[in-house]
C-alpha cells in the first residue's frame, strides 16, 4: 500500500529545519565550547557549508526517487542489498540516536519544572517514554496532523530565537572571544582553561575541523527529508526548495545564536553549561529571559522529536519492502495509511537509546550520518556512470563529480577525528547490519542495482535483466503524479520488436496479420487485405521515420498494438523509404476513444525533438517500451 502525499514546501522546510534545531544549538554548544572555545562559531559555520555540498548529492538522488527509506533506497539501488542493509540499519539508529537526544531535552525540561533538583535517571527515563508514546501516537494517527505540528513548532522556534538575537547583539561584551581558541578539560568535575590560542595559531585548523565534526549531527536533519521524500507533493520542486532554503537558515540563525552567546557567557560558564542558550537568555533578561529560551529549546526538541519518529519510521518500512526486513514491519494502516509497526518499533528503539551517556549519543550519531553522507555521495558517481536511461533526477548536483570526492574525502576524515568509541560503536551497528542481512535478507531479497549496471561497461559477461530500470521508470511516474491511461497499458503489454535487417511493408504486414489471426481468430489474409487497403487509401507513414498503420474490425471487442524500431528502414513507399518507427494496431469502431487516445500519445511522443535520436539510441526492445512510457504530458490543471 502506498502512502499519502500530503507535504508540501514548508513541510519539507520544517521537518528538515525543526529536526536540525534543536541539540545541536541547545545543548551541544557547551561541549563544543569546551573542545574549541569561540572558534566553536567557525566550526558551526564550516559544518553547515560541508553538509550543504554533502546534501546536493542526496537532493540530486532524492528528486530522482522519492521514496520512503531515502537514503537507504538510492544506496541500495546503486550499491546492493548488502551495503544497503547496512545503510538503512546506520540511518535507522542514526535518526533514533538523534531523535533519542531530542527527547532527553524534553524530559529534562519537563522533570525539571516537576522534581527540581532531585530528578534521577531512571525518572529520566520513565518521562522520556511517556513523551515518546505521545509522538508515537501523533504519528500513527497521520503524516499531515504530524506535519502541520511541526510546521506551528518551527514558525515558534524560528521567532523566539529571533528575539533572542535581536536583543543579545546589543549587549555583547568583545572581551569574551579573547582568546578566541580556548580548550577545556575535565577537573574535579568542572570543566577548567588548559590550553589557549589565536585564531591563526598552529590549533585552529585542528580545532575548527574536529568541532564541525563533533557538531555534525547538528544538520542530520537533513536526512531526514530524504526518508520521508515519498509523502512530498511535486517533490521535483519542493525537495530542492525545501532542503536548500532550511540549511541555509539554520546555518545562520546557528552562526548568530552562537555569536550571542559566545558575547554574553563567561567562558568557564559556558563551558559547563548543558543549557547554555537558556543561561544566555538568563544574562540578557534574568529569570523571563531563562524561562522563555528554554520553552524555546522545549519547541526544539519536540520538532526534532516530532520528525525524527516520522523519518525513522521509514527505514524499517523500506526494508521491509525489499524483504530485507520481515514483510509485517512494513505494513501500513489502511485507516490512517501509516507504518504502525514501524512506527513502535522506532519507538522502542529510541527509548533503548537513553541509555547511552549524552557524548557518545551525539559522537556515534554524528559518525554514522557522515557515513552515509559518504556512501551516497559515492552512489552519485556510480548510478551516473552506470549509464541509467531512467534515472532521471529534477535537480543535478553541480561540478559532478569533484564535489563529491571531496565530500567523501571531508566526511571520511571527520569520522577519523570523532574518536575511537564512535568508530567502535558504528563497527557494533554495522554488525548487527550484517547479521540481519546474513540470517534474513539475503535469501529472501534479490534487487537490481546500478553498480553491476556500471561493470557491463567493465567486462561483457554480466548480464542483467531490465528490473532496475523498469522499477526506476515506476518511480518516476509515481514522483510525477502520472496516471497511467488506457494507452500506457496497453503499451505495457504490447510485444516490441527490434528488426535487425532491412523490411519492407508488404512483409509487416504479412508477419503481422498472421499473429494477429490467432488472437482475433480471424482469416489472416482478410486482415492482410484490411490493412493494404487502409494503407492504399492514405499512407501511414505520418513522417519519414513514423508511421502507424493501423485498422478497425467490427466483431471484436478489443484493441492489440506492435510496435517495432527498424534501425536500416522499413520501405512504405517511394516517399517514405526508411521508416525507423512503427506502430501498428487493430481496434473495435466501439473502441473510438481509446484509438484517439492512441494516436494523440503518438503524436505527442513523436513531437519530442530528441524522439527519433532517443528511439535509435535506445539499447533493446525494453528502453523503447520505457521511451514510450515515458513520453512527455499534458499538465494536469490545477483544480
Amino acid at each position: 500500500m502506498e502512502l499519502k502525499k500530503e507535504l508540501g514546501y514548508m513541510d519539507v522546510f520544517s521537518i528538515s529545519a525543526g529536526a536540525m534545531i534543536s541539540s545541536g544549538i541547545f545543548i551541544l554548544p557547551g561541549i563544543a565550547f569546551s573542545k574549541a572555545g569561540p572558534m566553536m562559531i567557525l566550526g558551526y559555520i564550516v559544518g553547515g557549508l560541508i553538509a550543504f555540498a554533502g546534501i546536493l548529492s542526496v537532493i540530486e538522488l532524492t528528486t530522482a526517487m522519492p521514496k520512503a527509506g531515502g537514503d537507504y533506497f538510492f544506496i541500495m539501488r546503486t550499491l546492493g542489498p548488502l551495503i544497503g542493509t547496512i545503510s538503512g540499519v546506520l540511518s535507522w539508529f542514526a535518526i533514533c540516536l538523534k531523535t533519542a537526544f531530542a527527547i532527553f531535552g524534553i524530559a529534562g525540561v519537563i522533570g525539571g519544572v516537576i522534581y527540581g533538583s532531585n530528578l534521577d535517571h531512571q525518572t529520566l527515563v520513565i518521562i522520556s517514554s511517556i513523551v515518546t508514546t505521545i509522538f508515537l501516537i501523533l504519528n500513527i494517527i497521520g503524516i499531515e496532523i504530524a506535519s502541520t505540528f511541526e510546521i506551528i513548532l518551527v514558525i515558534g522556534l524560528l521567532s523566539l530565537m529571533a528575539i533572542f538575537i535581536s536583543v543579545g547583539v546589543f549587549n555583547i561584551n568583545t572581551e569574551f572571544f579573547t582568546p578566541f581558541i580556548q580548550i577545556y578539560d575535565l577537573v574535579d568535575n568542572k570543566f577548567e582553561l588548559i590550553a589557549s590560542g589565536g585564531p591563526f595559531s598552529s590549533l585552529a585548523v585542528g580545532v575548527i575541523i574536529s568541532t564541525a565534526a563533533f557538531i555534525f549531527v547538528s544538520f542530520g536533519g537533513l536526512l531526514k527529508v530524504a526518508s520521508i521524500s515519498e509523502e512530498v507533493k511535486n517533490p521535483k520542486v519542493n525537495i530542492p526548495k525545501g532542503m536548500i532554503s532550511s540549511i541555509a537558515v539554520i546555518t545562520v540563525v546557528y552562526a548568530a545564536t552562537l555569536f550571542v552567546t559566545v558575547g554574553v557567557l563567561p567562558g568557564d560558564q559556558l563551558a559547563n553549561s548543558l543549557t547554555p542558550i537558556a543561561d544566555a537568555a538568563k544574562v540578557l533578561a534574568g529569570k523571563p529571559g531563562y524561562i522563555v529560551l528554554t520553552l524555546a529549546s522545549l519547541l526544539a526538541f519536540i520538532s526534532t522529536a516530532n520528525a525524527g519518529i516520522m523519518a525513522a519510521s521509514r527505514y524499517p518500512l523500506a526494508l521491509s519492502r525489499d524483504k530485507l526486513f520481515p514483510s509485517f514491519v512494513g505494513k501500513v494502516n489502511k485507516k490512517f495509511k501509516t507504518p504502525t509497526i514501524a512506527i513502535i518499533s522506532t519507538g522502542i528503539l529510541i527509548v533503548s537509546s537513553l541509555l547511552l551517556p549524552l557524548e557518545t549519543l551525539a559522537k556515534t550519531a554524528s559518525a554514522v550520518i557522515l557515513t552515509t553522507y559518504v556512501l551516497t555521495n559515492l552512489s552519485v558517481i556510480i548510478i551516473r556512470e552506470s549509464n541509467l536511461s531512467n534515472y532521471r533526477p529534477s535537480f543535478m548536483a553541480p561540478l559532478y563529480p569533484w564535489i563529491q570526492i571531496f565530500t567523501i574525502f571531508v566526511f571520511t576524515y571527520f569520522i577519523s577525528k570523532l574518536g575511537v568509541s564512535a568508530i567502535e560503536s558504528s563497527i557494533g551497528l554495522i554488525f548487527i547490519s550484517l547479521t540481519i542481512y546474513f540470517t534474513y535478507g539475503k535469501k529472501n531479497s534479490s534487487k537490481e542495482y546500478a553498480l553491476l549496471h556500471l561493470l557491463i561497461r567493465i567486462t561483457d559477461n554480466l548480464k542483467l535483466g531490465h528490473n532496475l530500470e523498469s522499477e526506476l521508470r515506476d518511480i518516476i511516474h509515481q514522483r510525477d503524479d502520472v496516471e497511467l491511461t488506457e494507452f500506457d497499458k496497453i503499451v505495457m503489454e504490447a510485444p516490441i520488436i527490434d528488426l535487425k535487417k532491412p523490411t519492407s511493408l508488404e512483409e509487416l504486414i504479412k508477419l503481422e496479420a498472421e499473429k494477429f489471426s490467432t488472437i482475433l481468430d480471424k482469416n489472416h489474409l482478410d486482415l492482410e487485405k484490411l490493412f493494404f487497403e487502409r494503407e492504399n487509401e492514405i499512407t501511414t507513414a505520418i513522417s519519414g521515420f513514423t508511421a502507424i498503420p493501423h485498422i478497425l474490425i467490427e466483431g471484436i471487442e478489443t484493441f492489440h498494438m506492435a510496435v517495432f524500431r527498424c534501425k536500416d528502414g522499413i520501405k512504405f513507399s517511394e516517399k517514405h523509404p526508411e521508416i525507423k518507427a512503427v506502430f501498428l494496431f487493430v481496434s473495435s469502431p466501439k473502441l473510438n476513444k481509446l484509438h484517439l487516445q492512441t494516436l494523440a500519445s503518438i503524436a505527442t511522443l513523436i513531437k519530442d525533438d530528441s524522439f527519433q535520436e532517443k528511439w535509435l539510441n535506445a539499447k533493446d526492445e525494453n528502453y523503447l517500451r520505457d521511451l514510450i512510457l515515458l513520453r512527455k504530458r499534458k499538465k494536469k490543471k490545477k483544480k
